[in-house]
C-alpha cells in the first residue's frame, strides 16, 4: 500500500468541492475563511500572543484554515500520487503521517466553509459583509456540531503526532536531510507543509497542551452556537 493513499482520497474530497466550478460561489467561501481567521484571532488574541505561541498561531490560521497556496499543495499531492514510487524513497512515513493529518485538516474546514458559504449566497445579497450574526445564524442552519466537533479531534491527533514525531531527533534529521532532494523532485510546497507544522512545534513544550487549549475554547464556541446562545463568538 502506497503512503499516498490516504491523500489521495483527500485529494478527490477536494477536488470535489463545489467552489472549483463556481466563481461566485468561491468568492463567498473566501469572505468565510477571512471572517473564520479573524474570528479565531479576536477569540484567542490573549494566548496567540505569547513569543513562543506565534509560530503555531500561524500555522493554524494560515496553512490549516483557508491556505492560500493549497491548489499548488493538490496540484503537487496529484502529481506525486501518480509518481509514488520516487517520493517514497525521500519523504520520511513518520514525516508523512503528519503530513496526512494537516492535509484532512485542511480540506474538511475547506468543506465546511463551503456549506456555510452556500448557505450565505442562498439567504442574503451577494455582496452583503458578513458579521457575527450572519455567522451565527448560518452555522446554525447548516447544523455543523458534528463535523466541528471531529475538526477539533482531528486537531488533537495532529498535536499527538507532532509530539511523537518533532521530539524524535531520528525523525528530524531524516526530515532535514529530505529537503534537497524534495525540492529538486519539485515537492517542495508538501515538503513546507510539513515542515511548517515541525517548526511552528519546537517553541513547545509540548503541541498537544497548545492545541488542548485551542480546541477547549472552539469546542465552547461550537456548543455554545448550537445551544442558541445570543453571543457565541464573543465568549
Amino acid at each position: 500500500m502506497s503512503k499516498f493513499d490516504f491523500l489521495q482520497q483527500q485529494l478527490s474530497d477536494y477536488q470535489n468541492l463545489q467552489y472549483h466550478q463556481d466563481q461566485q460561489l468561491a468568492d463567498k467561501l473566501q469572505q468565510v475563511q477571512v471572517w473564520q481567521k479573524d474570528r479565531m484571532q479576536r477569540t484567542h488574541a490573549n494566548f496567540f500572543a505569547k513569543a513562543e505561541h506565534q509560530p503555531m498561531a500561524h500555522y493554524f490560521l494560515n496553512r490549516l484554515y483557508g491556505a492560500d497556496d493549497f491548489d499548488e499543495l493538490a496540484r503537487q499531492i496529484d502529481r506525486f500520487i501518480r509518481n509514488a514510487h520516487k517520493v517514497e524513497k525521500f519523504i520520511p512515513k513518520s514525516a508523512l503521517h503528519t503530513g496526512d493529518a494537516g492535509v484532512e485538516l485542511a480540506v474538511l474546514a475547506i468543506q465546511l466553509d463551503e456549506q456555510v458559504a452556500k448557505y450565505l449566497l442562498k439567504n442574503y445579497p451577494e455582496n452583503t459583509p458578513l458579521d457575527d450574526e450572519m455567522m451565527r445564524l448560518a452555522y446554525l442552519a447548516v447544523d455543523q456540531a458534528e463535523p466541528r466537533f471531529h475538526q477539533m479531534q482531528l486537531l488533537e491527533t495532529l498535536g499527538e503526532k507532532l509530539d511523537k514525531y518533532v521530539r524524535s531527533t531520528m525523525v528530524k534529521t531524516a526530515f532535514k536531510l529530505s529537503k534537497g532532494v524534495a525540492y529538486r523532485h519539485e515537492a517542495n510546497t508538501i515538503y513546507d507543509f510539513i515542515d511548517d507544522g515541525f517548526k511552528a512545534m519546537e517553541p513547545l513544550d509540548s503541541a498537544q497542551d497548545f492545541i488542548a487549549t485551542f480546541t477547549s475554547k472552539e469546542k465552547q464556541i461550537i456548543d455554545a452556537v448550537h445551544t442558541g446562545h445570543p453571543k457565541p463568538f464573543t465568549l
